[in-house]
């Protein structure tokens, strides 16, 4: 196979990992957010501390691994990645966090 080729894959692989990896990392802001209430005000900053962070992780990635060179299917693969996390991975996993919160809510009130 081509070397060409094989550097674009990849270049897809590292932008589909990179999409999963800040899909992920903002689940642990969400999971933060169930464990420690916060006020609309702080929830709007960790937003876009959190975007500010993804902007400069997908800026590295493009630096890195293509010299700097602007390539859109890297930013769209990184986008859908993180689109498809959300609705197949993330949504059922807060579900289920939700749910296993209200049983050990429960839980804990009736041993009081």
């Amino acid at each position: 196979m081509s070397s060409a080729i094989l550097y674009e894959a990849r270049l897809l692989l590292m932008s589909i990992l990179a999409g999963a990896g800040l899909m992920a990392l903002y689940d642990g802001l969400r999971i933060f957010r169930l464990l420690v209430p916060h006020s609309w005000l702080l929830i709007g900053v960790e937003d876009l501390l959190y975007w500010i962070f993804s902007g400069f992780a997908v800026f590295y990635l493009l630096y890195r691994e293509n010299d700097g060179a602007l390539r859109i299917y890297v930013i769209g693969s990184i986008l859908l990645t993180m689109i498809l996390y959300d609705r197949i991975f993330s949504v059922n996993f807060l579900k289920l966090l939700k749910k296993a919160g209200r049983c050990f809510r429960m839980r804990l009130r009736k041993h009081k």
